[in-house]
């Protein structure tokens, strides 16, 4: 899966009264034009349900998921859709779940009925035009209630019942712990693990205030940072994705979904490891997703301390990350 994109948020936290974002439709023309071809589209499964009332649904909503679809179809990009909130998990704000999808049976049956409800909505719809990323960033063993085999048995329980409906779908897994550690218990399941391009987290992340390290961590060098008991560099980088490549090497496919620096780290050290960071996932041929387009992760007029930008058709694009992004990519 050598597609190289972005993540857009036009569904991406529900508050109450919030509406979906329209498709960027202008944004999505700039990505075809660069020749990037893949739209990963994290979705709050509270825009279309109430109260948690999971297994009605209100397609009235659901139609805007179609015409994401459309926007990227009509442009050659590869829409996949990702369940950031699921019922009964999130990576940021758990809390506001009144359901544990890892303990809870109920839980876990709306989660399998959503993805059988897209499967159905979705049915013939070609496999290079939409993939169903599961669930974003399931937490550590042991937060939650996760265990390895109690995940392990959830996927493969949804796998099958997408398959039930539709079994062309390409179907995507996010690493546990957060995207970052690879499941070689799935890697027979014939689908796509989708790991995580942010190590080391004092470069990416520093600054970020969410993050529960951001008070702690060392300063942002790189190459050279401490982190994890390891000293970061492209060499360590290459050593940090070897258990995804033992899961590729056992037949599954490996693409990473989201990847990206803050903008509070300086500009010169970002670059730099994201030279080596793209440079690695093209040695190994994964493609993946920058976190974000417009925002503190993206390309455009993200605010790092000493970005270059360049005015490229409407945008103001951080021209050295767009290059660094441009060069690496597989050719196919």
């Amino acid at each position: 899966m050598p597609r190289y994109g972005f993540n857009f948020q036009w569904m991406y936290v529900w508050q109450p009264g919030a509406q979906p974002q329209p498709p960027d439709e202008r944004a999505l023309d700039w990505l075809a034009r660069f020749g990037f071809d893949f739209v990963r589209l994290p979705t709050d499964y509270r825009f279309w349900t109430r109260d948690f009332n999971y297994f009605q649904p209100d397609e009235a909503v659901l139609i805007w998921l179609d015409r994401y679809l459309e926007a990227c179809r009509a442009r050659g990009l590869h829409l996949s859709l990702n369940l950031h909130r699921a019922p009964g998990y999130c990576i940021n704000r758990n809390d506001l779940e009144r359901h544990n999808l890892w303990t809870d049976q109920l839980a876990q049956d709306a989660f399998v009925f959503l993805w059988e409800l897209l499967a159905r909505r979705y049915r013939g719809v070609p496999g290079d035009v939409l993939s169903f990323d599961l669930l974003n960033e399931p937490p550590n063993v042991g937060q939650y209630g996760l265990t390895r085999a109690g995940h392990a048995a959830l996927i493969r329980r949804t796998v099958a019942a997408i398959r039930a409906i539709d079994a062309q779908r390409p179907i995507v897994i996010d690493g546990l712990g957060g995207g970052h550690l690879a499941m070689p218990e799935l890697a027979d399941l014939g689908v796509i693990h989708s790991g995580r391009g942010y190590q080391p987290m004092p470069v990416s992340h520093h600054g970020a205030t969410w993050w529960s390290d951001h008070a702690t961590a060392p300063a942002p060098v790189y190459p050279g940072v401490r982190w994890e008991g390891r000293v970061w560099d492209r060499a360590t980088l290459r050593a940090f994705y070897e258990p995804w490549r033992a899961v590729e090497a056992a037949g599954a496919a490996v693409h990473i979904g989201e990847c990206g620096c803050y903008n509070q780290t300086p500009n010169a050290v970002a670059l730099r490891w994201l030279g080596d960071l793209f440079g690695v996932l093209r040695e190994f041929g994964w493609g993946y997703a920058l976190w974000n387009f417009v925002g503190p992760f993206g390309i455009i007029e993200h605010g790092r301390p000493g970005a270059r930008y360049e005015t490229l058709h409407g945008y103001r694009v951080d021209r050295e990350l767009l290059d660094l992004m441009l060069e690496h990519r597989v050719a196919t």
